[in-house]
């Protein structure tokens, strides 16, 4: 029992993480498209506010505060119970609150599929097409330095 719980604490972490990268407007169009439920009872927020940013020097320094992030959060609770949470940069109310609904519906395991597949997986896919363009776009200034060496040196 204990080694699927940490399987699906992963997968939740994987879900989760894929809706925080996500653009506000990519969730809510996949949402309206999958027709998922979006009435619940708001725990807490969406709301906004700032997060504190530490450091360290080299990974193992001592640590400092780099700065200020801002951070909206939404706290949801479906009718069957399921509680979802999201935190995510930025200051998009919605994204935050549909991110929360997304975590509830996650856990209930008669809807964990069709959020999978009607929601994470398409944004995952755009996720993933986002980071190669930027790959081939950065990989396409590549210079490639070499040293010709002189005989009589």
């Amino acid at each position: 029992m204990r080694g699927q719980e940490a399987r699906d604490q992963a997968e939740r972490k994987a879900a989760m993480a894929t809706l925080a990268q996500s653009s506000g407007d990519d969730i809510v169009r996949l949402w309206n498209e999958a027709g998922l439920p979006s009435q619940v009872e708001l725990l807490r927020g969406p709301e906004t506010g700032l997060v504190t940013l530490r450091g360290r020097i080299g990974g193992d320094g001592a640590p400092f505060n780099v700065g200020e992030a801002t951070v909206t959060r939404a706290t949801v609770r479906l009718p069957s119970g399921q509680v979802g949470h999201c935190y995510a940069l930025g200051r998009d109310k919605q994204k935050a609150k549909l991110a929360a609904i997304a975590d509830a519906l996650w856990q209930d395991p008669a809807r964990r599929t069709e959020v999978e597949t009607r929601l994470i997986a398409p944004l995952r896919s755009a996720l993933t097409t986002a980071q190669e363009k930027r790959h081939a776009e950065t990989a396409a200034t590549k210079v490639d330095f070499f040293t010709m060496v002189r005989g009589e040196d």
